[in-house]
């Protein structure tokens, strides 16, 4: 189905399980990867990134490797833009790469917060006439209100009623 893929990455658990979805795919598909990684220029903040240099390519070299030891055939780079010049950039990246789909992980972000978000998704597939593939965003674990009161007191007060030690 796909022969050539575009995998663009951040620094989040998002960007982990894409990484891990795309290295399924391409492994099912036979298909080549080529990672992207934007290192972003904090607005106002001179040249400033949000990362150093080292830190956005440490990003990549785990994700290359990761495919690699999946063994997938990868390649990748990684380049500084604004928050606004971000899904230009990886649309341009997918052509010069000729690829067939691009990849992308997913923050899923809810209520006031995806209003505030930047949108890179969507932008993304404005920006391209490629598909664009959203890996499953990743789970999180003891997102309960009061789970952490609860083991706390556990661990205060002992088991609960009825429970076996």
């Amino acid at each position: 189905m796909f022969e050539r893929m575009l995998l663009a990455i951040d620094e989040t658990p998002a960007g982990e399980v894409a990484v891990s979805f795309a290295t399924a795919l391409a492994h099912e598909n036979g298909a080549s990867v080529h990672v992207v990684h934007a290192n972003i220029v904090l607005l106002g903040g001179r040249g400033v990134t949000v990362e150093t240099n080292e830190q956005s390519l440490g990003v990549l070299a785990g994700a290359l490797a990761q495919l690699r030891a999946g063994g997938v055939d990868a390649s990748g780079e990684q380049f500084r833009a604004t928050i606004f010049d971000v899904a230009t950039r990886i649309a341009r990246s997918a052509e010069r790469f000729g690829a067939d789909a691009v990849v992308l992980g997913s923050h899923r972000r809810r209520r006031l917060a995806r209003l505030a978000g930047a949108g890179i998704r969507e932008r993304v597939a404005r920006a391209t006439a490629l598909p664009v593939i959203t890996a499953p965003p990743p789970l999180k674990v003891g997102g309960r209100r009061g789970s952490a009161a609860a083991i706390r007191r556990l661990a205060r007060d002992g088991a609960p009623a009825g429970s076996t030690r």
